[in-house]
């Protein structure tokens, strides 16, 4: 049955999304009273999809059409019922009024309610006046036989009156002869098909999820897949959760389907509901054959000095698998609940039979290889086990738990039920859910992090497991951070740290406190919380007799690492070099990295390249030297390699390291680590003029640092991936700047390195000539200066580049050289190319505006070479393309031809949408008179086009590949040009093709 009608009274949510159906039942309709068109709709869907508030919304439209309409519901199940049963319920709308009025229909009523013969109704119904009937005969798939034969005889002999029949069905549960004849009638014309689909998160929205979060609306839309009444149910099970008993409103109609199974059915069912997606017909067998407990006495509570898991009616918790993690100490293997309720199923009939029926009333469900079972919605499991009483839903699941043990499933399935069958502690349990959490920490560490706690929720309060609450605790803590419960496993490592403080221990106690302070400074440095951390690392290293040396070594890098995301590395510098002695001569190569790697990233920020890059090299020997097995405790120090390798232009060691990072990160459940190497990865591609693989890393990194939170790494990752998209996207796209906005204003007030760059990144976005004074207004704010002097002094000539530009724009000449002077002295000191690049294009734009073509074109292409030397091809392609007008300024109409073609090839090349735009906004105007063009128009168009490949210096094989032709082709192709245009090298073919260009020649491929 089709609960809808029944649940009107309780939920009046109005009809989402089926204007569209609406509209073609009306069109039906008309064409119906018309004398035309089929006489029969074929309603169909999933239960709960809104077949009956479709067909009562349509009944008020066809009433005010004039039309008379009944409305009728069949049996619960085929075959039971009166005959004639829909048709019945439908004439039973009928007043006494309404019969003495029309009595044709009255006789009709009568009829069908004497059960009269099939062809006898329908010639009843032939002969219904205007303006007509329409019956609507609601959850027909339960029809009776008389109905079934009743609505066959309609669909092959349509009456000639204006009846229209509306059918609504589910087709999984429709009778083969109702099937059959629906079947005929589609192919006969006779009968219109309106299967109804899934509403789109939209329509939901709107109409079903008004007041709910965006977050939990989508949500919910998932978990329904867009069915509307299982929308419902979810909605009003989050909008009343705790103030209402579970399976009201919207859930008690689904539910309600369930009240006539029998005792196995319903246990078949709620075996299901509790198994999951496990679930098969062994497991049910299984569980059916377990032995009862004892039945609890609900009031008595659990076993006197157990620790209860939850109140009896607290939610269950979720939970799916993970990775093998160290055994609770002292815990044993078994896996026996005491304390558990237990409420003895109730006998019915076999197994096997409950589950056929249940599959013939589509309450149940194969999967798609035959062995796999579940309820016929995702959403039922959740709704059938909130409903039933907190001691038969743990009962099954220790029966789920059991079954799946005996079945040899893994302790990760086991767990999920473990926990939501637990009351009291127990070793075994514990040790099971603890080494469940350890298997699926680097998958899902928000499930890891739930199934701790519900160890930690049992676990006594007394001393001999004091060191086991601290070691689940300092896991849960970690695995909450993973998880991006950042701020929670700051709190609960707070907690933990003044519980360590307060009790007094051995050595062992103060390490493990060191292990809380190390992590929850972590925490705060991701929350943006530097001096917190300074405040938590200073005190635990100045705490007596101090810690061990290998962990001062751990938390002098976290301090540093603090010191580094506060643009304060000066300040532990030295402290730096004396842990980084003591490492060495200890032999300690992994913490010897993990200190390199710090110094060289902090040199590379400061601008002492020659330090940098003697640590860079120290720590790449030994990394690359140790396995993923040993690096994966320590995936921080491979982003500090990568991003120090990247600093230095060392763009091939960076790309290096960070793939292999990423991938170790991502199979040992590292996101921290992993947003910031893919961070890395993008901004090594996007330098080397890779634009689409840099976009694709930003986004990813987005999405990771979305689930982690903290303004700071969010920020800096949408900054990033708005500079990338800004060399993607054409000139004056709105979107890059838009987003370059949104990136500065998460950020907020921060003053970290991520939020200082974020700000910085903004002024590379907004378009210089519609707004300089904002450009110079967001740089010197983050500088603090003119100078920009609280930049990265390794990234300072950019940025003084880009500020350069923008008091040319403002028309400030005198601060325009001034600053280009300052950006060429910075970047000789630092002695990186790609910087020296930068400033040379603010020489080159002076020099541009001041008259001095000739000169300007020197410079650009000074910038391009040095750009050249590091493999930065974006910035060696920006260049050439500010060279060449400046060489055509300047009279050279060939190098300016070059330098363009070179720069948009590059450009091209790399996916940089900003350049190849530029590029065919300045292309050098072909000079006056002249040229090679009568040597070249002898060509045919494919010869023109490989002697344009030819002068980009690509190879008979590389021109075949990209022209999709054979080497042997292209060879001839050559020698043909050779022979036609006298010249005997491909160099002389080369100058010949850009000569051309420079005089006016186009180039095939533009």
């Amino acid at each position: 049955m089709d609960t809808f009608a029944d649940q009107g009274r309780v939920d009046r949510a109005p009809l989402a999304g089926r204007d569209k159906e609406l509209d073609r039942l009306d069109a039906l309709l008309r064409a119906r009273t018309g004398g035309t068109g089929p006489a029969a709709v074929d309603v169909t869907g999933e239960p709960g999809i809104g077949k009956t508030r479709l067909l009562t919304a349509f009944a008020t439209r066809a009433g005010r059409h004039g039309a008379r309409v009944l409305h009728g519901r069949a049996a619960a199940a085929p075959g039971h019922g009166v005959p004639f049963q829909p048709f019945v319920d439908a004439f039973a709308d009928l007043d006494h009024r309404d019969r003495a009025s029309a009595p044709d229909l009255a006789a009709l009523a009568e009829l069908v309610e004497s059960a009269g013969e099939v062809r006898r109704v329908a010639a009843a119904l032939a002969r219904v006046p205007a303006p007509g009937l329409v019956l609507l005969l609601d959850d027909l798939h339960g029809g009776d036989p008389a109905s079934v034969a009743l609505v066959d005889h309609l669909l092959r002999h349509p009456p000639r009156s204006p009846v229209l029949l509306v059918l609504a069905r589910r087709e999984r549960q429709t009778p083969a002869a109702l099937a059959s004849a629906l079947a005929r009638a589609d192919d006969a014309g006779s009968l219109a098909r309106l299967p109804l689909t899934p509403l789109t998160a939209e329509d939901c929205t709107e109409t079903l999820g008004a007041g709910l979060p965006p977050g939990l609306a989508s949500e919910i839309h998932a978990t329904s897949r867009g069915n509307p009444l299982y929308y419902r149910a979810l909605a009003h099970a989050a909008r009343t959760r705790g103030t209402e008993t579970p399976a009201t409103g919207p859930a008690a109609a689904l539910l309600a389907e369930l009240a006539p199974l029998d005792r196995a059915q319903r246990s078949t069912v709620e075996a299901l509901a509790a198994l999951g997606p496990r679930a098969t017909p062994e497991l049910l067998a299984r569980m059916s054959h377990l032995a009862p407990g004892p039945a609890p006495n609900p009031a008595s509570g659990p076993a006197p000095g157990s620790t209860p898991m939850a109140a009896p009616d607290a939610p269950a918790r979720r939970a799916p698998g993970e990775a093998a993690g160290a055994a609770v100490p002292g815990v044993g293997q078994e896996a026996a609940l005491p304390g558990v309720g237990r409420e003895p199923v109730p006998p019915g009939g076999e197994p096997e039979a409950a589950l056929r029926e249940l599959v013939r009333l589509d309450l149940v469900r194969y999967g798609p290889d035959g062995r796999g079972l579940a309820l016929r919605h995702p959403a039922l499991p959740g709704l059938v086990l909130d409903a039933l009483d907190p001691w038969r839903r743990r009962e099954l699941h220790r029966r789920a738990a059991e079954a799946l043990a005996a079945a040899g499933a893994p302790v990760t399935e086991r767990a999920p039920h473990l926990v939501r069958a637990a009351t009291a502690w127990d070793p075994a349990v514990a040790a099971e859910l603890t080494e469940a959490a350890g298997r699926i920490g680097a998958a899902d560490p928000a499930r890891a992090a739930d199934w701790l706690g519900a160890v930690l929720d049992l676990l006594p309060d007394a001393p001999e497991h004091h060191a086991t609450r601290r070691e689940l605790t300092l896991r849960r803590a970690r695995a909450l951070g993973s998880a991006g419960r950042v701020a929670e496993s700051r709190d609960l490592l707070h907690h933990l740290i003044e519980t360590e403080e307060t009790e007094e221990g051995g050595s062992e106690d103060a390490e493990s406190r060191t292990s809380a302070v190390l992590l929850c400074a972590f925490m705060e440095r991701h929350l943006g919380r530097y001096p917190e951390a300074d405040a938590l690392l200073r005190r635990e290293l100045a705490r007596p007799p101090g810690p061990r040396p290998d962990l001062k070594t751990w938390l002098v890098v976290e301090w540093g690492s603090r010191a580094l995301f506060a643009a304060r590395y000066p300040e532990v510098r030295p402290v730096v070099a004396e842990n980084l002695d003591a490492a060495r001569r200890r032999r300690d190569d992994t913490g010897t990295a993990e200190v390199l790697t710090l110094s060289a990233l902090g040199e590379a920020y400061e601008g002492d390249t020659a330090t940098a890059r003697a640590r860079a090299a120290e720590a790449a020997a030994l990394t690359d030297a140790c396995t993923d097995g040993r690096l994966a405790d320590h995936a921080e120090s491979l982003v500090r390699l990568g991003w120090s390798e990247a600093f230095l232009e060392q763009y091939a060691a960076a790309e290096r390291h960070a793939a292999r990072g990423i991938a170790m990160a991502r199979r040992a459940g590292r996101p921290f680590a992993l947003a910031q190497l893919l961070l890395c990865s993008a901004y090594v591609h996007l330098l080397t003029g890779r634009v689409g693989t840099a976009l694709d890393r930003t986004e990813e990194a987005l999405a990771v640092a979305r689930t982690l939170g903290g303004a700071e790494l969010i920020g800096f990752s949408r900054a990033l991936r708005a500079t990338v998209l800004l060399h993607a996207r054409p000139l004056g796209d709105p979107e890059p700047p838009a987003a370059a906005e949104e990136a500065a204003a998460t950020v907020g007030t921060a003053e970290g390195w991520w939020a200082t760059q974020a700000r910085c990144m903004l002024a590379h976005a907004v378009p210089l000539d519609q707004d300089p004074h904002r450009v110079r207004e967001v740089l010197v704010r983050a500088g603090g200066d003119r100078d920009l002097s609280r930049l990265q002094p390794s990234l300072r000539p950019g940025y003084l580049e880009v500020l350069t530009g923008a008091a040319l724009a403002a028309g400030d000449l005198p601060e325009a050289e001034r600053i280009a002077r300052r950006a060429l002295a910075e970047a000789e000191r630092l002695g990186l190319p790609v910087q020296r690049g930068a400033a040379h294009r603010a020489r080159g734009r002076v020099l541009a505006r001041r008259g001095e073509p000739a000169a300007a074109a020197r410079a650009f292409t000074e910038a391009a070479g040095d750009s050249a030397r590091s493999g930065a091809a974006l910035r060696e392609a920006h260049s050439l393309l500010l060279a060449a007008p400046q060489f055509q300024a300047a009279g050279d109409g060939p190098r300016a031809a070059d330098a363009w073609r070179k720069g948009r090839r590059l450009a091209a090349g790399g996916g940089a949408g900003l350049f190849v735009d530029l590029a065919d906004r300045t292309r050098p105007a072909p000079p006056r008179g002249g040229g090679t063009g009568d040597r070249l128009a002898v060509l045919t168009p494919r010869e023109r086009e490989i002697s344009a490949l030819v002068a980009e210096g690509l190879t008979n094989r590389a021109v075949a590949d990209r022209l999709c032709l054979s080497p042997r082709t292209v060879e001839s192709h050559v020698a043909r040009v050779y022979r036609k245009t006298g010249v005997e090298t491909r160099a002389a073919l080369a100058s010949l093709v850009v000569r051309d260009e420079a005089v006016g020649g186009q180039s095939p491929r533009g």
